[in-house]
């Protein structure tokens, strides 16, 4: 063969071979994240050692738990020495543990509750449902508290009056004084609420009683109250804490002094002092005669004391954005709403989001503090039902099964926000 004769370039394929063994698949990631250095892969090993060590000592415990039984002593006797839980406090006491006293004829309020804030929380969660369904979940509030609460259903309808009452005062205002606008609305709101709204509602009630069974506040308890109290706080504190940051940064004087004012109080004292205020001391600031229901001034308050913290979160937030944006709104010819809406406050809250999601998680688990001021919540009932004779002695099962249901709302939570994150993140993009 000649030199001219002899070929440079492959005239056939090479037929493909597998990667190496470390080099794909579960090898690989093990070497690249357990094995990737010698320290590592004696930490690696030590891990193993203490996670096998947790499992094989609590495994026993949960295997050989005993579900079904009368009382603590049934339990022992079926366990017969060995180790094992005794769940059966929970299969027992479920009902308890998940609606308190409420009346066992009216499971089906709560129950149905729970149903239609999936379907209400559903289109703020995710933006590829129907718009329309955001009517239900404004009116859903109002509906939540005649199902739970019962009683005259004017009462709830004539609540939800004095926010349309506002929202129409804001419209008018906005085109007459622009910047008394809010501080107008908030007013009609309040005067409508503390003045006509009692008198209208018992006259409607009188024309048209509509009515559920009325159930009170003292019934409530178990994961039923910590679901009223951190639900309730969380949805009414973002959008306060919201109006609470931008009114802190307002050039109106008194407006930032007031925002001011609020959230350096609420954020200096500590929430358990604020649930005693509110058990105890809110009742002197109204009119004499006011009957003020018990839960409903501890969500006032924790509400209170989670948008204080919001409203820092959230300035944070619009401190993070460069002042090109500002100019870039004012340039486009945008009012302060326009700007804040369409510009400034996506920007910001997208910023925030761990810090909201963070203050919403510590707020939910806040809410066992209400045991200090006589509100069973599920903390409450464990110690309720641990003085029951047929249950003293038990202990770990509750507080497990407690930690569980707080451990899978607050992980759900933050999961959904690094959904959240994540979606904000490729929209950017």
């Amino acid at each position: 063969m000649t030199r001219h004769d002899k070929a440079f370039v492959r005239d056939a394929i090479v037929p493909e071979r597998a990667p190496p063994v470390t080099e794909s698949g579960v090898w690989k990631w093990m070497r690249e994240n357990l094995f990737s250095s010698w320290f590592n892969a004696i930490v690696t090993a030590l891990s193993i050692y203490v996670i096998y060590s947790v499992v094989t000592g609590f495994a026993p415990w949960f295997t050989n738990s005993v579900w079904q039984a009368g009382s603590l002593s049934q339990c022992r006797e079926i366990l017969d020495g060995a180790r094992g839980a005794c769940f059966a406090v929970i299969t027992e006491r479920w009902n308890q543990l998940m609606f308190g006293f409420y009346p066992r004829a009216l499971y089906w309020r709560p129950t149905l509750t729970a149903a239609l804030f999936l379907v209400a929380i559903a289109p703020i969660l995710f933006t590829g449902l129907p718009r329309r369904m955001l009517w239900f979940s404004a009116v859903y509030p109002f509906l939540a508290y005649f199902l739970l609460w019962g009683g005259s259903i004017w009462i709830p309808v004539t609540a939800a009056a004095g926010f349309v009452f506002a929202a129409l005062a804001f419209v008018i205002l906005r085109r007459l004084l622009p910047l008394v606008a809010p501080v107008g609305a908030v007013l009609v709101a309040l005067i409508w609420w503390l003045t006509l709204a009692a008198p209208v509602a018992e006259d409607l009630s009188w024309i048209a009683p509509v009515e559920l069974q009325f159930v009170r506040s003292d019934r409530f308890g178990g994961f039923l109250l910590s679901l009223v109290l951190g639900l309730t706080a969380i949805s009414i504190s973002l959008p306060m804490g919201i109006l609470l940051a931008l009114g802190r940064q307002s050039d109106l004087l008194i407006v930032r002094m007031s925002c001011i004012v609020f959230i350096e109080f609420i954020r200096g004292v500590p929430l358990i002092t604020l649930l005693f205020t509110a058990s105890l001391l809110l009742n002197y600031f109204l009119p004499p005669g006011t009957s003020f229901d018990l839960i409903l001034r501890v969500i006032i308050m924790v509400t209170f004391f989670a948008a204080a913290y919001i409203a820092e979160v959230v300035r944070g937030g619009l401190a993070s954005l460069p002042r090109g944006q500002y100019e870039a709104a004012d340039a486009l010819g945008l009012t302060y709403w326009q700007a804040q809406r369409k510009i400034i406050m996506p920007q910001a809250l997208k910023v925030s989001i761990p810090g909201i999601v963070n203050t919403f998680i510590g707020l939910f688990k806040d809410t066992t503090l209400v045991v200090f001021i006589g509100l069973l919540d599920p903390v409450g009932l464990s110690n309720s039902i641990r003085s029951d004779t047929a249950w003293t002695g038990i202990y770990w099962e509750l507080f497990v099964f407690i930690g569980a249901f707080f451990f899978v709302f607050c992980f759900g939570i933050s999961r959904y926000s690094m959904y959240l994150e994540r979606k904000l993140t490729r929209g950017h993009n």
